[in-house]
């Protein structure tokens, strides 16, 4: 037989470049439960022996990602996260494995080198079937791992909800401060907000003592707040007011005020956008509509970042929705620069 050939290297194809883009890129607005493959997602269900409403693998794959012909608004989005993927992920091992394998793979499939995860530990534990601290401890012993085998920078938010009552609300962020020499750098607030109920200041306030404590501990602090067509401006603005919120998770809203943009520019308090979300959720109508308010947010001078919000969800990573709001003409290599420049100094992995 005649000598074969070696076979060549495997070699990825590279990306193409994107005007601006950094070698190595920050991101601050990930949801865990939106993040881990649906292929990972399946196996944890089966380890679990968690009965789905589907056998075949290509259903499960529909049933915990979105699109825009099954999601037709928030509630809908986050029906796929309280339904599936945050029961899949709900033990030790799970979250776990969940933590390890979204930095893992952010950071070998976008070069995401510096990345907040976040996450809601009692959305983890089954209503108390599971016990807190274990989930806690397996999230960040995840968090070690993936920081440990690729080097990169990275930290946990622990979500508050709307939806539950003050005395739960007010555990998560005892738990946040305990563990926050672990790897928890933050907390948030999410959940779907109702102009009768959410905007009013007073119910905002309920949370202030909660953010303020926190704050005083060294945790930094951030908020979901106008990202639905309902409400207005005025949950951006009571959130910065009453709670005192370092950023903002996503904000669309803020561009419809003059006041409220001037209060974020003002107070430094910088936006997580989160483009192939606010589509999805129809924060905004279309990319015409997003243009629109990224146009705003430069004009005034509020300063903003690009992120995800749930990778697999959505079908994105972090350098896609660059280049979706790049090859629209809704950013220049300029603002692209501006963009991660402002998310490394927003970061909460930094001292402040």
């Amino acid at each position: 037989m005649s000598a074969q050939s070696p076979v060549p290297p495997l070699r990825l194809p590279e990306r193409a470049p994107i005007p601006g883009l950094p070698d190595w890129l920050t991101e601050l607005h990930l949801h865990a439960g939106g993040a881990v493959a649906p292929h990972i997602l399946y196996a944890m269900a089966h380890d679990q022996g968690i009965k789905l409403p589907v056998r075949d693998y290509f259903e499960f794959v529909e049933l915990v990602t979105s699109n825009p012909d099954k999601v037709k608004n928030l509630d809908d989005y986050l029906a796929i996260l309280h339904q599936w993927t945050e029961k899949i992920q709900s033990s030790p091992h799970a979250i776990e494995r969940a933590v390890y394998e979204v930095l893992a793979k952010e950071y070998r499939g976008a070069r995401v080198a510096r990345m907040e995860l976040r996450f809601n530990p009692m959305k983890r534990n089954l209503g108390g079937e599971r016990d807190l601290d274990h989930i806690i401890h397996a999230a960040l012993r995840g968090l070690d791992r993936a920081c440990l085998e690729y080097g990169i920078e990275a930290g946990l938010i622990f979500c508050l909800a709307r939806e539950f009552d003050h005395r739960i609300n007010a555990i998560i962020v005892d738990k946040a401060i305990r563990y926050q020499h672990r790897g928890v750098i933050g907390i948030d607030l999410a959940g779907t907000e109702t102009r009768k109920v959410e905007l009013d200041p007073h119910c905002v306030t309920r949370f202030a003592a909660m953010f303020n404590k926190a704050r005083e501990a060294g945790l930094r602090t951030t908020i979901h707040t106008g990202e639905t067509p309902h409400t207005d401006a005025e949950g951006v603005i009571a959130a910065v007011r009453q709670l005192k919120v370092d950023r903002i998770g996503h904000g669309i809203r803020a561009a419809e005020s003059p006041e409220a943009m001037k209060i974020l520019r003002e107070e430094g308090v910088v936006l997580e956008i989160c483009p192939t979300s606010n589509l999805h959720t129809r924060a905004v109508s279309g990319l015409e509509e997003m243009g629109r308010v990224l146009g705003k947010f430069k004009e005034n001078g509020v300063r903003f970042t690009i992120n995800t919000d749930a990778t697999y969800m959505l079908g994105t990573d972090l350098r896609r929705e660059v280049e979706l709001l790049v090859r629209a003409g809704i950013l220049t290599g300029d603002d692209v620069a501006r963009c991660f420049q402002t998310a490394e100094e927003a970061s909460f992995l930094r001292p402040h």
